[in-house]
């Protein structure tokens, strides 16, 4: 499983979605992106890349898009 795969399907899981909904995805654009939600992102995104998130990381993190931006600061090439 690729680098990419990996971060698709952290979030394909923590919100019960379908692949093609990644794109444009947005915090709260969906029920399950809530603040408990997001918090399981982060878990499955650390968990995938054996990372830790600093906590401004974490806040800023409001879209599909920022969030691929976000772990390649932690050297995870996507």
């Amino acid at each position: 499983m690729t680098n990419l795969e990996k971060f698709e399907n952290a979030f394909i899981e923590a919100f019960m979605i379908e692949k093609d909904q990644l794109t444009g995805l947005e915090y709260q654009s969906i029920t399950a992106w809530d603040s408990v939600g997001h918090m399981a992102l982060v878990a499955a995104l650390e968990d995938a890349f054996d990372i830790m998130m600093e906590m401004d990381d974490i806040i800023d993190m409001g879209s599909f898009e920022i969030a691929k931006e976000t772990v390649k600061k932690y050297d995870v090439e996507l």
